[in-house]
């Protein structure tokens, strides 16, 4: 009997000790983070040493059954970021130690709300967390600042469930003591999701704006691209949207050239580039985009068999290639578009050309040199510009192609084999 009593007692003995393993690594953890800050913050190994022994502990179920395990936790974290505030906040410079301290501490006080009975544990948890709020904006914010989208997110994806604990322990939020604070943190945790990488987490978030009517015209375009990417048909209901409330923007307005230029639309962008043109005059793409527009056109007339179309889309498409020339005479796009819109005008004459060498009449002979002759100037007015653009981009191989075709249309066999050996050169690597 002596021996049953000796081994019980053993065994209790043992669950003591492996419970008291863990709670003495939390207080080791906060003695240690007690030395840290009494060096200014500056022996990162004693900082590295308190989180480990803080971690080590929660590795214990016994631990992580307690709410008050969870409230020293997140009092320890809260402490390494209100000293990570005060770091940042001396100098600007400063790089985070624990970029997810606010993040680390929000959980624990979160798992401590949900465990806690005793009215002292709750009130602990509620004073951890309103604490909590403002360290995860902050930390936020130092993210965004940086242009680190994901962290900015996680921190204020966090601050927004925060405020609700907040709320749901009977608290009062930093969001609701700010005028429009909830939509601005809104705001910035859908932004930050949408240029990181999570535009799905975003999505609804936006549409929660949408939805308050934001005055911030990012909300209307990232909803259409994020919508478009999905293909959604709605996409460009977001657009038309943001384009009324937005009449000014310039960033919805390319948006919405985009928009057109993707669907083929090309009679609908004339009135969108025309606007464009007005807003932004020296914007040489604009211009290029323009001539492009009117370029298809001329190429749809053409198809289509209307002549006096054809001539009027081809007059505007050199009109707006040499406006963008005249803002930026180095444009490559302005410059190549401008000898291609020759280059591929010259090329419709050689189905007509090939029809008029099989009548070997006087007549037919004299039809044949005159197109002969109107196709070769053309050819002759293209050279200059894919020249031109050779000298900006010497290896373009499309533009190579081009001047190889040009000296062989033009019988200048010499020349265009040059060209040929340079673009096999190329094509080699």
């Amino acid at each position: 009997m002596k021996t049953i009593i000796s081994l019980v007692c053993l065994m209790a003995i043992t669950t003591s000790l492996i419970f008291a393993q863990p709670a003495k690594d939390i207080k080791n953890a906060q003695k240690a983070l007690n030395k840290f800050f009494l060096n200014d913050g500056k022996d990162d190994a004693v900082l590295n040493e308190a989180l480990t022994l803080l971690n080590a502990a929660f590795e214990s179920d016994e631990i992580k059954s307690t709410a008050a395990s969870w409230i020293t936790r997140g009092e320890i974290y809260n402490e390494v970021a209100n000293n990570e505030f005060k770091s940042k906040t001396l100098n600007p410079e400063y790089k985070l130690k624990v970029a997810d301290a606010a993040i680390q501490a929000y959980e624990a006080f979160r798992k401590a709300s949900g465990l806690a009975e005793k009215k002292s544990e709750k009130k602990s948890a509620l004073d951890g967390l309103l604490e909590t709020e403002s360290h995860l904006n902050n930390f936020a914010i130092y993210a965004y600042q940086a242009q680190d989208f994901n962290e900015a997110y996680n921190n204020f994806s966090n601050s927004l469930t925060a405020s609700e604990d907040i709320k749901a322990l009977g608290g009062e939020t930093r969001l609701d003591a700010v005028e429009n604070g909830y939509q601005d943190q809104l705001f910035f945790t859908a932004v930050s999701g949408y240029y990181g990488d999570k535009k799905s987490e975003s999505k609804p978030l936006f549409e929660k704006l949408f939805e308050m009517g934001s005055s911030e015209a990012v909300v209307y375009e990232a909803l259409y691209k994020i919508n478009s990417d999905e293909g959604n048909e709605n996409a460009i209901t977001y657009l038309e949207a943001g384009r009324e409330k937005f009449p000014d923007d310039t960033g919805m307005l390319f948006t919405e050239i985009n928009h057109y230029l993707t669907a083929g639309n090309l009679e609908a962008l004339i009135s969108k580039l025309e606007v464009a043109i007005e807003k932004e005059p020296d914007n040489v793409t604009v211009y290029t985009t323009m001539g492009s527009v009117y370029d298809q056109l001329q190429s749809q007339a053409r198809e289509s068999g209307d002549a006096v179309k054809e001539k009027e889309y081809f007059s505007q498409a050199e009109k707006y290639y040499k406006q963008a020339m005249e803002i930026d005479d180095q444009n490559f796009d302005a410059i190549y578009s401008t000898g291609a819109l020759y280059y591929n005008k010259a090329a419709t004459y050689v189905e007509i050309l090939n029809e008029l060498a099989a009548d070997f009449s006087a007549a037919g002979m004299k039809k044949y040199d005159a197109k002969k002759l109107e196709m070769d100037e053309l050819f002759n007015t293209s050279l200059p510009y894919f020249h031109q653009a050779e000298a900006v981009k010497k290896d373009d191989p499309n533009t190579i192609i081009a001047l190889k075709e040009i000296y062989a249309r033009l019988n200048q066999m010499e020349k265009s084999n040059e060209y040929k050996a340079r673009y096999d050169a190329l094509s080699k690597g």
